[in-house]
């Protein structure tokens, strides 16, 4: 899971964007690491580079306006408190005692240099299936990071969760070790992105149910679900009525993910965050075989919106007036009397899958807390939408929810001002 921030530190990672972005397409090495010639040393460590933006390391492992990589990060879970850990080459508070086959063994395995078995928030049941060459990489890359002398924290977590051996039932359930394997039916630029989404950027983490374990099931993955602590919701990537791709061009999906905007809609809140210090700085063939792949994801649920009940109905007709009055005095001006926005800076709201989902945790969050889209290369300014926590009440919050879900041929339900007051409390990132 991500750990969520708008600031980032970032001069240490900007240093080989160019030329890890060069490398990025290229075919996977077969020069471990630790025995690559001196000549091809600052290529490894480019490719590390590129590698560890395509995994996000920076989201967990550093502190806001913090030192690069040096971890202690609280990491909030149902289960207590994790936090981060250093991993730039200090040898004592650090990995700089770690070889590359430690390091891949963590990324592999799950389990650290003495053996240990990590908490599942490291995300190594996606990273399991990165290249023994990657992980090398990955390795060199962080070996060439200026060492930080920062003690770890030990973690806070309730018991019986802070009994490590539970985890041997977690991974039982939930943990399938094994690089990624190439489909042959699929072409390269398909296998490409699903190494990338399946892999490094453990897209599932986000976009999966979470259960009440801490697990999820393969069954249901990228069908969306409530990103637990954070009150966010990661919509399905396998339904058209929340984000299936299936209707979605290429390039528009390509947008989303690199720029944070496309003419679909824009990126707030998590998302924003991966865009921001991940995705922006991939390279355009390996964002668009990540679309590639996103979008040959098959439609599995979510299909039928059912038929509204009596009272559903009749919530709606109460809320929708006072919606309606709230959104052409504030929203009109940026989103349009007729909900179709100004594309790509203001998102459409008419038939927009984030609008229509089941959960309206998403629409209700940026009522209340407003935001932006990330800054990108791509994108350097951003248009961004106030928050309205302050001026409008529970109620009002609700109508004008209510209303974006029902006008304009949406399909959505209703809301109530008890959900839109439990929401004003929510951590905003």
């Amino acid at each position: 899971m991500h750990a969520l921030r708008y600031v980032r530190t970032l001069k240490h990672f900007t240093r080989n964007v160019a030329c890890a972005v060069a490398l990025a397409s290229m075919p996977v090495g077969v020069v471990h690491a630790q025995n690559a010639a001196p000549k091809d040393k600052a290529s490894v460590i480019a490719r590390g580079e590129y590698l560890a933006r395509a995994s996000d390391c920076i989201a967990c492992h550093t502190m806001p306006a913090g030192k690069l990589f040096a971890g202690t990060r609280p990491m909030d879970t149902p289960f207590g408190t994790l936090y981060t850990p250093n991993i730039t080459p200090d040898k004592s508070t650090g990995i700089g005692a770690w070889s590359a086959d430690d390091f891949y063994r963590m990324l592999h395995e799950g389990k650290s240099k003495d053996g240990t078995i990590l908490y599942p928030a490291m995300p190594y049941a996606s990273y399991t299936r990165m290249t023994r060459e990657d992980s090398d990489a990955m390795y060199a890359y962080l070996m060439s990071v200026p060492a930080v002398h920062q003690p770890n924290r030990p973690h806070t977590l309730r018991f019986p969760f802070n009994k490590r051996e539970l985890l041997l039932g977690w991974r039982t359930l939930y943990f399938r070790q094994g690089e990624y394997k190439a489909d042959p039916t699929q072409s390269v630029e398909w296998n490409r992105g699903a190494y990338l989404v399946e892999g490094p950027g453990h897209c599932a983490m986000c976009h999966t149910a979470i259960n009440a374990l801490g697990g999820s099931s393969a069954s249901k993955a990228f069908e969306g679900g409530l990103i637990p602590m954070q009150n966010w919701y990661a919509p399905s990537l396998t339904s058209n009525r929340e984000a299936g791709l299936g209707d979605w061009s290429i390039e528009e999906i390509s947008d989303l993910l690199q720029t944070g905007v496309s003419k679909r809609g824009a990126v707030y809140g998590p998302m924003a965050e991966v865009v921001y210090d991940s995705l922006q700085y991939l390279s355009d063939e390996d964002i668009r075989a990540m679309a590639v792949y996103l979008k040959s994801l098959p439609a599995r649920s979510g299909q039928s919106a059912g038929t509204p009940t009596a009272a559903v109905t009749e919530e709606k007709n109460r809320l929708y007036p006072l919606g309606k009055k709230i959104y052409d005095a504030q929203c009109a001006v940026c989103h349009g009397v007729d909900g179709k926005g100004k594309v790509p800076h203001f998102p459409p709201l008419a038939q927009n899958q984030s609008i229509l989902m089941t959960s309206a945790v998403n629409p209700v969050r940026m009522v209340l807390n407003g935001g932006y889209p990330p800054g990108t290369t791509k994108n350097p300014s951003p248009y961004g939408m106030p928050p309205f926590a302050h001026t409008l009440s529970d109620e009002e919050v609700a109508a004008v929810v209510t209303y974006i879900r029902t006008a304009w041929g949406n399909n959505g339900t209703p809301i109530s001002g008890k959900e839109a007051n439990e929401l004003r409390t929510a951590p905003l990132y």
